[in-house]
Parts: structure tokens; sequence; C-alpha cells
């Protein structure tokens, strides 16, 4: 039996590029695929907006924002809890409508149970005298009239058993199946108190205004004035070591002035002493905060590199 080329078709087994080639094409099963350089941010862009900041300020976690973008995210999150707040509070007072009208049939309910258990219960004589004699009489035809009004309370009892929805007015009062408020089985609305606290969009961590750091690049001096900032590759250095700040560099903010550093620095320099290099200033460990990188697209620089997107599964 003579070998089959490299690239023949004819093999019984199905290789993992046929398979994978396979699921692209047809839409379903798992798609997963690799992020590159290009979809990640540049260390000096803004968590939210993704671009360059104009006035960078960095969280406690090091997550880098610009100011105007968190703090617009502040006042969105802030109304957001009012509107909650008062939607909560109208739910509140319908509760307690209820109850109070619960509580006000209870005791109606009671007085109605104790009025009709002081109630004599025998028959009074000439009542009962009245209904021997109507039960000793022979039993009479009824007349036209009571048999039109039998015939009558029979067909109303018919109508109002009918296990239609349509009918005795139920027509206006049909559920609505699309709205989770109208189904059958949706109770009363409950009131939850919403959460005052605003979280950091990245991290979810607590955050508040007054945890924010102004954060200062240094510029970095090429002598290049025809090209803008933004279209620099390499556009801000470490203020004390003069080396080029990029995503492959692992950068730390200092709190006291919010000069951006490397790490390098940071641990071969400033943790010796505790002692900021431009101010004399006493460090603390709280003061030097890593700061959150993008990434470069290598998997030493990243946890993370690959993203995955859940399509419809194929069941044999």
């Amino acid at each position: 039996m003579t070998r089959h080329a490299r690239n023949c078709t004819a093999g019984a087994v199905y290789t993992y590029n046929e398979k994978k080639r396979d699921a692209a094409e047809s839409g379903y099963g798992t798609n997963a695929q690799r992020l590159g350089k290009d979809s990640v941010k540049s260390f000096d862009c803004c968590s939210l907006t993704l671009q360059p900041c104009r006035n960078p300020v960095v969280t406690k976690d090091g997550y880098l924002f610009d100011k105007e973008a968190i703090l617009q995210y502040i006042v969105t999150k802030k109304n957001e809890y009012s509107r909650r707040l008062k939607e909560y509070e109208r739910l509140r007072r319908v509760e307690q409508n209820e109850l109070a009208q619960e509580a006000t049939d209870r005791q109606l309910e009671r007085m109605e149970q104790f009025v009709n258990a002081g109630k004599p219960t025998t028959t009074p004589s000439h009542k009962l005298s009245a209904t021997v004699a109507k039960t000793t009489q022979p039993d009479a035809r009824p007349s036209t009239s009571a048999a039109a009004a039998a015939a009558a309370a029979a067909t109303s009892s018919r109508s109002n058993s009918s296990i239609s929805n349509m009918a005795n007015g139920h027509e206006k009062k049909l559920p609505s199946f699309w709205l989770p408020s109208e189904c059958p089985n949706a109770g009363a609305a409950r009131a939850q108190k919403p959460d005052p606290t605003i979280y950091c969009p990245v991290s979810q961590q607590p955050l508040r205004v007054k945890d924010l750091i102004d954060v200062k690049f240094t510029l970095l001096k090429d002598g290049d004035n025809k090209r803008s900032l933004i279209a620099k590759e390499a556009r801000y250095m470490c203020p004390i070591t003069h080396d080029v700040l990029s995503n492959a560099v692992a950068c730390a903010v200092l709190r006291p002035t919010g000069d951006v550093v490397t790490m390098e620095c940071v641990e071969k320099l400033i943790r010796k002493d505790m002692i900021h290099p431009l101010t004399d200033r006493k460090l603390k460990d709280k003061d030097i905060i890593p700061l959150q990188r993008g990434g470069t697209g290598y998997s030493t620089t990243n946890d993370n590199l690959e993203g995955k997107e859940k399509r419809p599964m194929l069941q044999v």
C-alpha cells in the first residue's frame, strides 16, 4: 500500500485544525482568541475612556483614570442611588399602607365575630309556626315567572362557572407574560434599601473622591517638537533615573507628590531609606502605589491574554 501525501483528505481522523476551522465557520462552540498589544490599553490611558489622560488621577489600588471621567462616573452613580432611594421610600410607604389596611381588616373581622357571638340563635315562636305551616301545605306548581327566574339563575351560574379567561370581565385583567411584574407568579415588589457605596469600575472596591491621588508624569526630553505628545510612543520618563516609561516597565506612584517612577528605582533606591529622592520626605509603605499597567501582549507581563466568546453548543 502506497503512502498518502501530506495533504491527503482520505484520513479517518478528525484533526484538531479541521475541528477549529469547522467550529469557526459554523458559529457553534466557544470562540477563543489571544489578545495582542493593540487590544490592551497603554499604561498612561484612562481605564474608562481608554484615551491618554489629560488630568490623571490614581486610586489606592493603582488604577489610572482621567479626573473628568471618574468624577462624571461618581456623579452618575450618586444620581442613580438617589433614584433608587426614592423608589425604595415609595415601596416602603406602599408596604406600610398595606400592613395598616390588613390590621384594620383583622380588627373589623374580630369585632364582627364578637357581635355575632352575642346574638340569640333560637328562632321566635311566630316565625317557627309560619315555617311549619308552609311545610305542611301541598306542593303547588310553580308559576311561569318563578320558572323563568330559576332558568335565568341557572344560566347565570353556568356563565359564572365558565373556564374561559375572556369571560366575566377578565378580558381586561389578563397578565402580560412579556412583563416580569405582570406575570401570574409575580408577587409584590419588596422594598430593598439601595447601597450608597460607590465602587471602582475596575477593581470593584469602595471608591471615594478624597481617595483619588493626582498623578504627575515627567515628559521625556527627546528634542522632537514636530510631533504631538499623543503621536509619540515614548512620552514619559522616570524623574529619578530618566528611564523611558512604557507598558513593559513596571511603575509606581509616590503618593506625596504623585510622581511616577519605575519599580526598579523603588526597589534599589527608595526602599533602602524610605525617603523621597526629590523632596527628602519620609515615606511609608502605603505611599508607594504600584501602577496597574495595560499590558504588552506577552504572557510574562499579563495574567490573562485570552478572550473567549460563548456561543451555542451542538449536542449529539
